[in-house]
């Protein structure tokens, strides 16, 4: 099925395109996307999060051509399946996206970020077929030092907890395959373009994660209870799912047409008015869903978490043409939509609409 706004010229109809972490939030919804573009989408992930993810709701995992489960550690696994499906563009999103999960299982967030990403990268070179790969960070990659200025693609890499460090470390796994692998002044030996990409905080339908403000407030306002908000104050960079999405398939069609000039760092965060803080975006949520009450829950001695983090989109607004289409108003009113209908909707079509709402603007 293709869709009705193609802002992509028909580039992704019968491409073999892998997508790891596809049962996932955002890897669900980018193989939406890509299976109503036309994309032979294959899917390597772990079973979903739960019963109600977008994943399990939709459908997609019975729409694609393949709904493999395998966990990205298993560095062999991955060889035999890309051998085995031979794709031409990868997008690796698997990991563990949880910042205060990442204090409990430390180890773990970083087998998978890290050794995970390299797994993928090894596959890649391993696989002929390949010609683009986009491998999903995080604006959390960034070395934070709380600045009031968007971080650029060309700043140092960090993290104060495991799981924005491991994000970081796996930056420069990617770095440094890209400089001794897929060297793009080596590009006619190897035939591979590799670019990482960060996106700021994603929010839309679908996300059922612990520790996120939307599925706090939803599960929140569904059960008819107070909204506990841990830290009012933090300042995040709000984004639609579907902005940085559109971003990725946009950057994997140029390193396609010109695979030297776009195997880079890239980020793609929503405009400055879209920064806004948790207190914030939780009362927009209680406007669109038309009940519900915040608590404050600050607690003055809780696990660090950044406080203030932007990304500068400069370089993809002016390199790649991308730029964020909607802001925080839109954004939070189209993911409070998803929530208000999705359980008596059908939901495949609810998220076709919601792309073909995102991509008409």
């Amino acid at each position: 099925m293709i869709m009705g706004v193609d802002i992509f010229n028909n580039f992704y109809k019968g491409k073999r395109v892998l997508v790891t972490g596809h049962t996932g939030f955002k890897g669900s919804w980018l193989s939406i996307w890509l299976n109503a573009l036309g994309a032979e989408v294959v899917g390597v992930g772990l079973d979903p999060y739960s019963e109600k993810d977008t994943f399990v709701l939709s459908g997609i995992g019975d729409r694609i051509k393949a709904d493999l489960r395998a966990d990205i550690r298993d560095g062999e696994r991955m060889k035999e399946l890309f051998a085995e499906y031979k794709p031409e563009i990868v997008f690796h999103l698997a990991a563990q996206p949880l910042v205060r999960l990442s204090y409990d299982i430390p180890v773990e967030t970083y087998q998978t970020n890290v050794m995970g990403t390299v797994n993928i990268l090894e596959a890649i070179r391993a696989t002929d077929s390949v010609r683009v790969g986009v491998m999903i960070t995080t604006d959390k990659c960034y070395e934070n030092r709380e600045q009031v200025w968007g971080y650029r693609e060309n700043e140092p890499m960090g993290g104060y907890d495991p799981y924005s460090s491991s994000k970081g470390a796996a930056e420069l796994a990617i770095a440094s395959w890209r400089r001794s692998f897929f060297n793009p002044d080596r590009y006619a030996e190897h035939g591979k373009s590799i670019a990482s990409v960060r996106a700021g905080n994603v929010i839309g339908g679908g996300d059922w994660a612990l520790d996120r403000i939307i599925p706090d407030c939803i599960r929140a306002l569904e059960a008819g209870k107070p909204i506990d908000i841990r830290s009012p104050k933090a300042i995040r960079p709000w984004q639609h799912v579907l902005e940085p999405l559109g971003g990725y398939m946009l950057l994997a069609q140029k390193m396609w047409d010109a695979p030297t000039e776009y195997c880079e760092g890239w980020n793609f965060g929503p405009r400055a008015e879209s920064i806004s803080t948790v207190w914030e975006v939780a009362s927009k949520v209680i406007e669109n869903y038309g009940s519900g009450e915040l608590r404050d829950l600050s607690d003055p001695d809780a696990l660090h978490e950044a406080n203030l983090l932007m990304l500068d989109i400069s370089k993809a607004k002016f390199r790649l043409g991308w730029e964020p289409r909607m802001g925080i108003d839109r954004t939070v009113a189209m993911t409070t939509d998803w929530y208000r209908r999705y359980r008596d909707t059908d939901v495949h079509k609810l998220c076709l609409e919601q792309i073909e709402n995102y991509t008409s603007l």
